[in-house]
């Protein structure tokens, strides 16, 4: 039959529902065509190609001669507008190799709906659209109306495959083809989807595998998400928040399981909290994020910072109840959340403005009307700071501790922000990245990122010529190369951590060096040694802990310092009272305090606290002393540090000065805190001074002075404190002459001195 050349016209209800075009019977053109049976006619499209119509022909007065009705998605679908000419070819399809084996159709509600509708069950909705459409021509991208309880679906042809039937003796299984365009017949089976914007609820055996929306987006890429040595956290993340998002909604309301709709991420400055946040919001098919800094949201208007948190919920609420189950997942990140979340009633003289808005994020995360397309990301570096309440499951749930990264997580940072320069041939041969990552220890990703940014800054500094002007020409930025000695500048004298080695305080305290006068001194350091080892090596005692106790002057400041440095742990600190001068009893526990959790936070730790009576303020007359501060040094004395962590349990080394008495160790329980406690003697006899006059590193006498030394002070009882001969040692370099007379009877004097 030739083509047809026909009006547009609109089409009546009842043939818009079975998808088919209608035609008047009286159209001579047809009148080979049996009434009320469908045929089947081509016509083009611009965007489509070639379409295939369902035709029926038909009495209804309301249909032209000379028109052919179309439905509003038929138009839509052949792209033709009312009253335009349309060439309609008809054909015959041979059923044969064109039966549809299954076909996947996307469907929406063709009116959009104000409120959540109850969920479609596909298990209904497949066999009543075989029964509407069977015997129907349908083709990829084609546009169809259904009704289906009392409510009318917009239906998208999405996937054909077709049952290939030639050349199949009875019985046998027919193979399938993907096709563009087959007919539906009885044992058609269909798969429906819905799109990610869809407010349509799918349930049923005959939902699609993506009939809701994925949480992760299919594209993303875990290799490139930049997040180097957190692999385990954010695998732990990864399970506990967003493991049943991955299931279809329906599955989950099965399970009456609710998502997790809070995480908490705490831990040190620079190790990538909030990093880990924003690659998250990015990693999830949800919503836009909305990053938040914590002091944002406070107002100095009375109800104001209560709203602030209500309208970071509005577009999730409506979102639910306009969606239900299929609703977006929106993601609120708070940055600094300790500062609007702080325990209630801890802030003395407060408005109460604190506590409102703890309230108010507490009922929206967790209320009566409680929402479950939310995700809310907390992150801080105080987590004690912040109300429990928050902490509960349904709220804060997950709280996960982003700490330092070990050696492996120090290597794939350098890794990832050295990446680019490797790329373009600008990072020198002789660096070794495994070599950086060992030497890095307690760096935090921001300090590893700020030392390649300093060895970068070094290298374009040598390039700079600052005279009159800065300039570097075009072929010296060409040859710019980062090497080996650019890191290592960077290493020495730009960055330092702070989780690391308090080196210029230790070294204050051994800038004489440590001088062997005596097997005691040895003892001493073999004492020291043994410690370091145990707390190394040993699996049962995670803390040790050792008193250097002695008379002042007499060196114990010294040998804890030298004790402590050759430990070589990466977090070395010293609690000192010169760093304390007007603290107030509570500042001093809050510092000490510190210094003992950061200590925690590190693999291998030591803390020297030096001259603790005078953190005591210990004074014999009374004796008076701060009970505060002694009750908090003897409860973290026997605190053990964390026992685990991603590289396993941490240890700490303590080793306390003092000068305080047996007695009074005892009494105020000092001495039972400490794992061992030492005596640090003066030196006390002729011998051990001369050890240390005649030492080379000390002083330098000639044979006939040394000799002259012996004999003054052998017959001599001594009693002395290393730091008092030095004093006296580095006076007598400065006596012009009659050098050896001054030091004999400076020494003499100072050694037969009663003490």
């Amino acid at each position: 039959m030739a083509t047809i050349e026909l009006t547009v016209q609109s089409s009546v209800n009842e043939y818009s529902l079975k998808n088919r075009a209608v035609v008047n019977h009286n159209n001579p053109k047809f009148a080979r065509i049996e009434t009320g049976k469908p045929f089947y006619g081509k016509v083009d499209s611009k965007s489509h190609g070639v379409c295939y119509l369902t035709v029926e022909k038909s009495r209804d007065p309301k249909i032209a001669k000379d028109k052919i009705g179309l439905s509003q998605l038929q138009r839509e679908w052949v792209e033709v507008g009312l009253d335009q000419r349309l060439s309609l070819e008809p054909l015959l399809i041979p059923r044969q190799d064109n039966l549809i084996g299954v076909i996947t159709v996307e469907i929406d509600f063709f009116h959009k709906q104000k409120k959540a509708q109850p969920a479609v069950n596909t298990d209904e909705l497949a066999p009543l659209f075989v029964s509407k459409f069977v015997d129907n021509a349908f083709c990829i991208d084609q546009l169809v109306t259904i009704q289906f309880n009392n409510l009318i679906f917009k239906a998208k042809v999405l996937h054909i495959t077709a049952e290939d039937v030639s050349g199949f003796k009875k019985g046998e299984k027919s193979s399938e083809k993907k096709k563009k365009c087959g007919l539906l017949y009885t044992n058609s089976r269909v798969v429906f989807e819905r799109s990610s914007e869809s407010t349509v609820q799918l349930v049923g055996r005959h939902k699609g595998d993506s009939a809701h929306v994925a949480i992760i987006s299919p594209d993303w890429d875990f290799n490139q998400m930049g997040i180097g040595g957190l692999d385990k956290e954010f695998s732990d993340i990864f399970r506990r928040a967003f493991a049943s998002r991955v299931f279809p909604p329906d599955i989950v309301e099965q399970l009456g399981m609710k998502h997790v709709r809070g995480i908490l991420l705490f831990g040190p400055p620079g190790t990538g909290k909030t990093l880990m946040a924003r690659k998250i919001g990015q990693m999830l098919h949800a919503r836009e994020p909305k990053i938040i800094n914590g002091p944002e949201i406070l107002n100095k208007y009375v109800g104001e910072s209560e709203a602030n948190v209500r309208g970071l919920f509005e577009e999730a609420e409506k979102d639910q109840k306009k969606m239900g189950i299929n609703s977006a997942l929106h993601i609120i990140i708070f940055d600094e959340i300790d500062a609007i979340c702080r325990s209630r009633g801890s802030l003395s003289g407060s408005t109460g403005v604190h506590d409102t808005v703890v309230n108010q994020l507490l009922a929206k995360m967790d209320g009566v009307e409680q929402l479950n397309n939310i995700l809310v990301i907390g992150m801080t570096n105080r987590k004690d700071m912040i109300d429990e309440a928050l902490l509960r499951p349904g709220r804060l749930e997950v709280q996960m501790e982003i700490g330092l990264p070990d050696e492996n997580g120090r290597l794939e940072i350098l890794r990832i922000h050295t990446a680019q320069m490797a790329k373009f041939n600008k990072l020198g041969t002789d660096v070794d990245l495994e070599d950086l990552a060992k030497r890095t220890r307690n760096f935090s990703g921001a300090e590893i990122e700020g030392l390649v940014r300093s060895a970068q800054s070094t290298a374009m500094n040598k390039l700079v010529q600052a005279k009159d002007k800065v300039s570097v020409t075009t072929e010296e930025a060409e040859a710019l190369k980062i090497t080996r000695v650019d890191f290592e500048h960077a290493l020495s004298f730009d960055l330092k951590p702070a989780f690391g080695v308090s080196d210029k305080q230790l070294e204050s305290y051994v800038l004489n060096g440590i001088v062997p006068w005596g097997p005691q001194v040895d003892e001493i350091l073999d004492v020291g040694e043994a410690a370091k080892r145990q707390v190394s090596e040993s699996q049962r005692t995670p803390l040790v802990s050792l008193l250097l106790r002695g008379n002042p002057g007499c060196g114990k400041t010294a040998l804890a310092a030298h004790i402590a440095k050759q430990c070589n742990f990466p977090f070395v600190k010293v609690l000192s009272p010169e760093n304390m001068i007007g603290f107030s009893e509570g500042a001093k526990c809050g510092a000490i305090k510190k210094v003992f959790d950061d200590a925690y936070k590190s693999e291998l730790s030591c803390i020297m606290i030096d001259d603790i009576e005078r953190l005591l303020d210990y004074v014999a007359i009374g004796p008076r002393f701060s009970n505060l501060v002694l009750q908090s040094l003897l409860v973290l004395l026997r605190k053990l540090p964390p026992l685990q962590s991603r590289s396993g349990p941490h240890k700490l080394l303590i080793i306390g000065t003092t000068g305080l008495s047996d007695d009074v160790l005892e009494l105020t329980g000092l001495q039972g805190a400490f794992n061992s406690c030492i005596d640090v003697p003066y030196l006390s006899s002729a011998g051990e001074v001369l050890a240390c006059l005649l030492d080379n590193s000390m002083y330098t006498f000639s044979e006939s002075q040394a000799k002259a030394l012996r004999q003054r002070l052998t017959k001599k009882s001594c009693h002395i404190g290393m730091k008092k001969l030095i004093s006296i040692i580095e006076a007598s370099k400065k006596a012009s002459i009659y050098t050896v007379l001054y030091v004999q009877c400076c020494v003499v004097c100072t050694c037969t001195l009663p003490v």
